[in-house]
């Protein structure tokens, strides 16, 4: 069994077509890494510049926006939920499941894996 049988593909349509190189992995981990401190203007530097070089950065950076809209929405139902007291609870769950899934997200990026955030909808793709 050879080294690169031990790694994980990158799958796409239920085909095996390549393994993402070193550089591809890193900047798909920068677009989770950065949205820390940056959470919009960092990634969608790195999305957008290597979007078409790149279908496992363009994936990612997709990803990564799907979750950033969804947990705003997600964010604003329960801003608006504080009138009822429950959106307190809703705000620190989704904080913590926030920083969670993007760190998990991250990992997953640098092992050459695609993940989609759970509760992300679809806005690109």
């Amino acid at each position: 069994m050879s080294d690169k049988e031990n790694y994980p593909k990158w799958v796409e349509e239920g085909e095996v077509t390549y393994m993402p190189s070193n550089d591809e992995r890193i900047f798909a981990l920068l677009i989770y890494l950065l949205s820390f401190p940056f959470p919009i203007l960092g990634p969608l530097i790195i999305w957008l510049v290597k979007k078409d070089e790149s279908q496992f950065v363009h994936f990612h950076g997709k990803a990564y926006f799907n979750f950033f809209i969804s947990y705003a929405i997600y964010g604003i139902i329960s801003t608006i939920l504080i009138l009822l007291l429950i959106g307190f609870l809703f705000l620190w769950i989704l904080g913590i499941a926030a920083v969670i899934f993007t760190i998990i997200a991250a990992v997953k990026s640098y092992n050459g894996e695609e993940y989609r955030i759970p509760f992300s909808f679809r806005f690109f793709g």
